[in-house]
């Protein structure tokens, strides 16, 4: 009795690894403006109010502020970094802009936004000098500077930021909030920057291959002490826009920020391991994220509940991004 072997024919196999490969380079690619377009379906269909003009101004305006953080958070997380200190420097933006108001709306915002940026660069220096994870730095930044703001207000709220600086944050133009313009200003500008300058093309090979990138002749520490500047430029821009929205500076305002923003950057496709990802997902995840905030108000999901579905959101973007990773590498 002939034994009968059979072999999967190597054409067959590298057509099937070809297929499977697209489909999970489409999946990375497309699959979260898909979900983006389902969710926004399912809201539509949920709530006659969702699709109301000021409804969706009112979206756009409620995520410029997160969507700013997320911004920078998106150049430091693709150089394979973390900032978990981006609320606390929005939060002392807020109280140096109320602050130095008696010095004029030009020194209250060119106030607030140094020392965001100087906060930044600090979490750079001492990252890149003193080889320390991130995680560890910007944490111990995060609750420094929270430190900082009680002191500075002795734990009260400033109230007052320079009335000329109020069409920042409650201004319209054309009907639109000036704080969305803001941010869409922001953004294109930030796409602009990773995609077609030189600083941008180093970001993606610092997060890819840190070791490779500084044989090549990257200046891999200036990359990344850029990378948390910018994250500190962003948040103190963000702060500018919250401080004028609230007429108020307060130490805790910013509380929680920079875990929404890992979250619209992570489910925006951008890989906590650096080098994948960009400024186009993190608009899909920081909109997809105000969507859903958008939607669980109008249905009256208690607030604790919106906390558990924003935690599986987190936690559910990245399975699927390491499973898909994951996948590719076969």
């Amino acid at each position: 009795m002939a034994l009968v072997e059979t072999v999967s024919s190597p054409v067959a196999s590298d057509r099937f690894s070809s297929g499977a490969y697209r489909r999970i380079e489409f999946v990375q690619r497309y699959g979260i403006v898909v979900i983006f377009l389902v969710l926004c379906a399912t809201a539509a269909f949920s709530s006659p109010f969702f699709l109301t003009a000021e409804n969706l101004l009112n979206v756009v305006r409620q995520v410029s502020v997160v969507g700013l953080t997320s911004l920078g958070m998106t150049f430091v997380i693709l150089t394979a970094g973390i900032d978990l200190s981006v609320g606390s420097i929005l939060a002392l933006t807020t109280l140096a802009v109320a602050g130095l108001k008696p010095y004029g709306p030009v020194a209250a915002l060119l106030g607030g936004v140094g020392i965001a940026l100087a906060c930044g660069w600090l979490n750079g220096v001492i990252t890149t000098r003193g080889r320390i994870q991130p995680f560890i730095v910007t944490l111990g930044t995060m609750t420094a500077l929270v430190g900082v703001g009680l002191a500075y207000s002795d734990g009260q709220p400033v109230i007052g930021v320079p009335a000329s600086l109020s069409w920042i944050g409650r201004g319209r133009l054309g009907g639109v909030p000036v704080q969305a313009l803001v941010f869409v200003a922001m953004t294109v500008a930030s796409a602009v920057v990773l995609r077609m300058t030189r600083y941008g093309r180093h970001v993606y090979a610092v997060g890819g291959n840190a070791e490779a990138a500084r044989l090549s002749g990257v200046a891999v520490d200036r990359v990344r002490v850029i990378a948390y500047c910018l994250s500190g430029f962003f948040a103190g821009l963000g702060g500018v826009v919250l401080s004028t929205q609230l007429n108020i500076g307060e130490a805790n305002l910013g509380k929680g920020l920079e875990l929404d923003a890992i979250a619209a950057v992570v489910v925006g496709g951008t890989s906590l391991s650096g080098g994948a990802g960009g400024i186009g997902g993190t608009l899909i995840g920081v909109l997809l994220i105000g969507v859903l905030s958008n939607l669980l108000n109008l249905l009256n999901v208690p607030a604790y509940t919106q906390l558990i579905v924003k935690g599986a959101i987190i936690v559910g973007a990245v399975l699927t991004h390491a499973r898909l990773s994951r996948s590719k590498g076969r």
